[in-house]
């Protein structure tokens, strides 16, 4: 961690700087798992799910790049390489129909959401208000994605 000014023990920040690099390299390996499903959804609804899917990667790039910038706010150096947002869950390469698509991702925006709303409660519980607050932000649009996902899958 680097030295800075800020109003924060070392303790404080190395917390929350651990804990946004962690979100970090999960929010690029779902934003490489939308991509994957807006260039091989196939099906019926193939426009509808095109369009909606990569209507999520704006919103997710300014999330990445909040969590990346706060990172290194507190003095942490963001790490942003493929080989450290590859997760231990690959997107599944033979997902091609709407349904797999909507599932796989709905499984993966869930996941992050539940990986961010820990990160919020322990940055809270470290003195770090600021970062709960932007990961509160970012837990939002997690779960808004997740319930437009959902809304596909769901028959009823």
């Amino acid at each position: 961690m680097r030295q800075t000014r800020l109003g924060l023990s070392e303790n404080t920040r190395a917390v929350s700087a651990e804990l946004l690099q962690n979100n970090l390299a999960e929010a690029l390996n779902l934003r490489l798992a939308i991509k994957q499903a807006h260039w091989t959804v196939r099906g019926p609804h193939f426009q509808q799910l095109h369009e909606l899917f990569d209507s999520f990667v704006a919103p997710l790039d300014a999330e990445i790049d909040e969590i990346a910038e706060r990172l290194a706010t507190l003095g942490g150096t963001p790490d942003g390489r493929a080989e450290t947002a590859a997760g231990s869950n690959p997107y599944p390469l033979d997902a091609t129909s709407g349904k797999s698509h909507l599932s796989a991702l709905a499984d993966r925006f869930a996941a992050l959401g539940n990986t961010v709303r820990d990160a919020i409660d322990a940055t809270d519980a470290a003195g770090d208000a600021d970062t709960a607050h932007l990961l509160t932000g970012t837990s939002r649009f997690l779960d808004q994605s997740l319930w437009f996902l959902e809304a596909h899958l769901n028959e009823n």
